[in-house]
C-alpha cells in the first residue's frame, strides 16, 4: 500500500460511512464427547486349528490375549510423535511381560497371527489397520523376550491379521497366536 492509498483510506474512514453488518460468525458444533466403553472384558479364545492347517510344518502353539490397553495403535490415526512412542513402548513392555511370564521358549522360527476384538460399534472393521499394535507387540515378543532370533522373514512368517469376535465391554483387545514352525519355509517335511 502506498502513502496516497493509505491517506484515502483514512479519509474514508474519518468521513465514518456506514459500515456494512457483518455476517452472523457460525458457531463450532461441539464434538460429543466420547463416552467410556466401560470395564474391561475377556473375549472368548479363537479358534487355533483352522490356523494350523494352514501351515505346512506346525509345531507347538500359543495364545496370548495381550494386555488390556485403552490406547492401541492404528494406520489411520494422527497422533503426536511422543504419544505414538508413549504407546509403542507400552506395547512392547506388555507383551516381554507377558511372553516371560507365560515361559514361552526361545524358538527358530514362528508365524504369528493377530486376531483384533473389536468394540461392540456397528460398522465395518479391517484388523489390517491395526497392523502398528501388531507389529510392537512382535518387537516385545522377539527383541525384548528373546521369542525369535530376529523378527525378519528368515524367522517370521506373519503377522498375519484375523478378526475375531467382539469384546461385550471396554476398548479393543487384540490376541496373538504364536505357531511355531518345524522347519524352514518353502520347504517340504521329509
Amino acid at each position: 500500500m502506498t502513502a496516497a492509498e493509505y491517506t484515502a483510506l483514512m479519509a474514508r474512514r474519518r468521513r465514518e460511512a456506514p459500515v456494512p453488518a457483518a455476517a452472523p460468525k457460525k458457531t463450532a458444533r461441539k464434538k460429543a464427547t466420547p463416552t467410556h466403553p466401560g470395564p474391561p472384558s475377556t473375549p472368548p479364545p479363537p479358534a487355533v486349528e483352522p490356523l494350523l492347517t494352514t501351515l505346512s510344518a506346525p509345531g507347538r502353539h500359543w495364545t496370548l490375549l495381550m494386555p488390556y490397553a485403552e490406547q492401541l495403535l492404528t494406520s489411520n490415526q494422527r497422533l503426536h510423535h511422543m504419544a505414538v512412542h508413549r504407546i509403542r513402548r507400552q506395547l512392547r513392555k506388555d507383551a516381554a511381560g507377558l511372553a516371560i511370564a507365560r515361559r514361552l521358549p526361545s524358538l527358530e522360527r514362528a508365524a504369528i497371527f493377530y486376531v483384533l476384538h473389536p468394540r461392540p460399534l456397528s460398522r465395518k472393521r479391517d484388523p489390517g489397520n491395526w497392523a502398528p499394535t501388531a507389529k510392537h507387540y512382535i518387537d516385545g515378543l522377539v527383541t525384548d523376550a528373546g521369542l525369535l532370533p530376529d523378527d525378519n522373514h528368515e524367522f517370521l512368517m506373519g503377522p498375519t491379521p484375523l478378526m475375531g469376535k467382539p469384546v461385550t465391554s471396554g476398548f479393543a483387545r487384540m490376541t496373538l497366536i504364536v505357531v511355531e514352525l518345524l522347519h524352514p519355509f518353502g520347504q517340504a517335511q521329509e
